[in-house]
């Protein structure tokens, strides 16, 4: 079982940047991956982006890239969402999650650990 605790989420002005930080603990395994996925009010919860900590390599939406950067920390316990020129359709709950398989797969039903989300809300 892995914990995850988000934190960063807050009110911000489109165009503006918001870093948000998803830390870990419990049973991690250094081939898996961590992915941000968000849900915005009476909508599916969708992918956002995904890293494998021991490889490095990323993935992201089509509706967020060159915009979004994901990453981990040194210690492999923490990743983080650096967002950058925020638009209102941005506004979501974000979730970390977790999963164990090296892949990195955007369907939400593949990842098995999630933490309780932190709210990005980005005014016009």
């Amino acid at each position: 079982q892995v914990q995850l605790v988000e934190s960063g989420g807050d009110l911000v002005q489109a165009g503006g940047s918001l870093r948000l930080a998803c830390v870990a603990s419990g049973r991690t395994f250094s081939s898996s991956v961590m992915g941000w996925f968000r849900q915005a009010p009476g909508k599916e919860r969708e992918f956002v982006a995904a890293i494998n900590w021991s490889a490095g390599n990323t993935r992201y939406a089509d509706s967020v890239k060159g915009r979004f950067t994901i990453s981990g920390g040194a210690a492999r316990n923490t990743v983080y969402l650096q967002m950058n020129s925020l638009k209102p359709e941005d506004t979501a709950v974000y979730y970390c999650a977790h999963q164990r398989s090296s892949f990195l797969y955007t369907s939400r039903y593949q990842y098995v650990d999630w933490g309780q989300g932190t709210q990005v809300t980005v005014s016009p």
